[in-house]
């Protein structure tokens, strides 16, 4: 029987997962099968524990990143540092399964590969993904990082959290700050003379009731939401004559250091021309955005 794989979540008919993943088996010659689960919070443990041997691993998304890390039996570097498990796969010869982070890696190559500058970057959100743009903004170099978010306690966590603290990439220290978005929309003055990069952690809808302050859009958006795409905050953003880039990146980015996970165990071992396998799940995204 083939292994089993898919991407846990809640929603999740909207995710481009399987598509992505199932056209990097294809290249690859991987007899997987890759499928959406739509799974709750509370739901998580019993899905894990249910699963047989013929069940490899699983992506992991909103709203089970947080919950993904208290289960997994062993942490990589990155998702113990974090917080935040997007990848379950399963430990062999023993019940569990490793939880990774792939999406500080994949936001951060998304962003390079955009062109942007991350030096003096604005988060926007305090959750799981914002979590993973803070780090994946100090591995780019980051010298300062910003986070506006509604949930105050929660960015003042992640400021105490990161700021100034070392990644095991070696990754130089970044000053933190949080502001709420009543702050960010009444004094922005400070904010927008300095930022080079603006980072939205929010799902599509939630950016949707965000005051964006007059100037912001000059900076560069690169939104992680790509469903529906443009985002009500990327519409917003080049409407105002702005530049904003979506997910897509991102999602084809962690994705391939998902499928070096699944295959070898590490996130860091490359699969077999993988340049041609990231050129093929690059295609199938956009057979999708035309309408093929």
């Amino acid at each position: 029987m083939p292994q089993q794989l898919a991407v846990l979540g809640d929603p999740i008919a909207h995710s481009k997962s399987p598509l992505i993943h199932r056209a990097a088996y294809a290249e690859l010659g991987l007899d997987w099968e890759y499928t959406a689960i739509r799974c709750g919070r509370d739901a998580l443990s019993e899905l894990l524990t249910s699963r047989d041997a013929d069940w490899r691993g699983f992506s992991v998304t909103m709203p089970l990143k947080e919950e993904a890390h208290r289960l997994a039996a062993v942490l990589d570097p990155v998702a113990r540092e974090s917080g935040v498990v997007n990848t379950l796969l399963r430990l062999s010869g023993a019940a569990g399964w490793a939880g990774f982070n792939t999406d500080v890696a994949g936001l951060a190559t998304a962003i390079r590969r955009s062109g942007l500058d991350a030096r003096r970057t604005v988060v926007l959100g305090s959750g799981a993904t914002a979590v993973s743009a803070v780090l994946a903004a100090r591995r780019l170099g980051a010298e300062h990082v910003t986070i506006v978010a509604r949930n105050a306690a929660a960015a003042a966590e992640l400021v105490d959290r990161f700021s100034g603290t070392r990644e095991t990439t070696s990754a130089a220290p970044v000053e933190l700050a949080a502001v709420s978005p009543t702050a960010w929309r009444t004094d922005p003055a400070a904010l927008l003379a300095s930022a080079t990069l603006v980072v939205s952690a929010l799902p599509g809808p939630a950016s949707r009731e965000l005051d964006v302050p007059d100037g912001l859009t000059r900076i560069p958006l690169f939104d992680v939401a790509y469903d529906p795409w443009p985002s009500p905050l990327a519409v917003r953003w080049t409407g105002a004559g702005g530049q904003a880039h979506s997910g897509l990146g991102m999602l084809v980015a962690q994705a391939l250091i998902q499928i070096r996970i699944f295959q070898h165990g590490d996130p860091d071992t490359a699969v077999a021309d993988e340049d041609e396998v990231q050129a093929v799940m690059q295609r199938a995204l956009d057979s999708v955005s035309m309408g093929e």
